[in-house]
């Protein structure tokens, strides 16, 4: 069961009813992930942005799949890749791009939900 974090630490031995079914819930019913945009390095030779496109889009609930170079150094290709689907699995996914060379660095974006929802900038 995953842990409670309790904000009246006098409540940490006896943690209220509600919050641990809560938790509970939570790993019962994963949530259903529609988008994940990472941030992924892989060397310049290998695996190619085919190999990582075909890898990724066998992952169960996987419906569509952009990787988009943004940057290029000497050893490395730097990727954004956005995926799009129901009920994504984020540690199969990362196993499988991790599979094939290549590195996750790190989770940008996440929508989850009934529908996908789009990000809306902030003005200032």
């Amino acid at each position: 069961m995953p842990r409670v974090r309790i904000a009246d630490p006098s409540l940490a031995d006896n943690p209220p009813k509600d919050a641990v079914k809560d938790a509970e819930d939570l790993s019962r019913s994963p949530l259903n992930v529609r988008r994940l945009v990472l941030d992924v390095d892989k060397a310049v030779r290998h695996p190619s942005l085919v190999e990582m496109a075909d890898a990724i889009q066998r992952c169960a609930g996987v419906e569509a799949c952009n990787i988009t170079v943004g940057e290029i150094d000497v050893e490395t290709i730097g990727t954004n890749i956005t995926i799009e689907g129901t009920s994504l699995d984020y540690e199969e996914i990362v196993r499988t791009i991790e599979n094939t060379g290549a590195v996750v660095h790190s989770l940008d974006q996440i929508v989850v939900g009934d529908r996908i929802l789009e990000d809306t900038p902030r003005r200032r």
